[in-house]
């Protein structure tokens, strides 16, 4: 039981869940910036010792550096000029880490911090009181909807595209359509972890994700803009299209607050999907896969269930019915501006800093490159029909 609490999930859940407790105990700390970055920064550091890490202070010096260009970030976007123009702290955030990534690269001693999904689990966890449960109800059980019709449409299509025109070997089919039609990096994880994947093989399918995410983070916003899009259908295009949550929330970000509600919704009810899908994945290769030693288990529904999901219900739940709405919307309102911002900034930076550009366009990767663009295209259509009849319909 303690070593499955020691993954990152688990860790990242309950860092959001201790921020939460802290906010209803304790809000007025909270509200001051330099003991809410100190607060964060500690508890970062314990989870990151909890995972097994082994550190001399590696993990501090890198967070420091990682929070310093997130407050750059901020700095920029708080500008008169910016502000005229309209762009948020987070698209500074991503060309930052961008910039110093495909530059002099990522340094050894930064590596530590850089973590993106660590902290964007987290403050999903503190989002969730952000959110009433009464809507979760509403767009939920339509994310589910949309999620099951998405999700098993373009996984076999990806798959057919990647296996028969692209004549791509069978475990790299499986990684690439996780990864496009669930929910990207912890789709392509706990797909590999199912299939006991090739390293190599994941970590190339991680970064192109990376890297298809960050054009479509901004493209999808502004495209949902020009056609008129409510942000409702806007929300539920974007959670059901890109494919890490950190890039989710962020294109949300740019349309407005209901639509990052609602791209965060449907992202949770996709990601939902993800511990089935590594199950009938696990089934699939036990018997026509290439590796005989997996044989599938119950447990495996369990153990890839993305945990931070449950801390996101879990707060929308308290956050809604344990409070008086104005008490509710007060604590979520410290909550949100303060540990689940700064939790977002440092996520945003983190992704520029994850995603290199030279590693991934080689000349032997294009067939995976163009396996992954068509069926990504074939997701961002179909996603969009489906969002557009639901939400706007129903």
């Amino acid at each position: 039981m303690l070593k499955s609490l020691k993954g990152e999930d688990w860790v990242a859940t309950i860092i959001g869940a201790v921020i939460l407790l802290l906010v209803i105990f304790l809000p007025s700390v909270l509200k001051n910036y330099i003991f809410m970055s100190v607060i964060v920064a500690v508890l970062a550091y314990l989870g990151y010792l909890f995972m097994g890490n082994k550190d001399r202070g590696g993990f501090l010096l890198s967070f420091v550096v990682v929070y310093a260009l997130a407050w750059l970030a901020n700095y920029i976007a708080a500008l008169s000029p910016v502000k005229t123009i309209g762009l948020e702290s987070v698209f500074f955030a991503v060309i930052i880490g961008l910039l110093i990534r495909n530059t002099i690269g990522l340094p050894k001693w930064l590596s530590p911090a850089v973590k993106s999904e660590y902290f964007i689990k987290a403050g999903l966890v503190i989002l969730g009181s952000s959110i009433l449960f009464n809507e979760i109800m509403r767009a939920g059980a339509l994310g589910m909807i949309q999620a099951v019709i998405v999700v098993l449409s373009v996984w076999y299509f990806s798959f057919w595209i990647a296996a028969r025109a692209f004549r791509i070997d069978k475990e790299m089919s499986i990684l690439l359509s996780s990864a496009v039609s669930i929910c990207g990096v912890s789709a392509a994880i706990a797909t590999s972890g199912a299939i006991k994947g090739n390293p190599r093989k994941l970590s190339f399918v991680i970064s192109l994700v990376l890297i298809i995410a960050i054009p479509m983070m901004y493209l999808l916003p502004y495209i949902a803009k020009m056609i008129g899009l409510s942000e409702e259908v806007a929300g539920a295009w974007l959670g059901g299209t890109i494919d890490t949550t950190a890039a989710v929330v962020a294109s949300g970000k740019f349309i407005g607050d209901t639509a990052e509600q609602y791209s965060v919704i449907i992202k949770s009810a996709q990601n939902v999907l993800l511990g089935v899908a590594a199950f009938a994945i696990s089934i699939y290769w036990s018997y026509k896969g290439s590796n005989s030693e997996i044989r599938p288990s119950g447990s495996v529904l369990w153990e890839r269930f993305p945990k931070f999901v449950i801390g996101f219900l879990i707060a929308s739940l308290i956050f809604s019915f344990a409070f008086d709405a104005e008490t509710g919307k007060e604590l979520s309102r410290v909550a949100n501006r303060g540990p689940r911002g700064l939790l977002f900034s440092l996520a945003f930076v983190c992704i520029g800093l994850e995603t290199d550009f030279r590693y991934i366009f080689k000349k032997e990767n294009t067939k995976y490159i163009w396996s992954f663009l068509t069926a990504q295209t074939f997701n961002i259509l179909l996603t969009l029909l489906v969002a557009w009849l639901l939400f706007r319909y129903v």
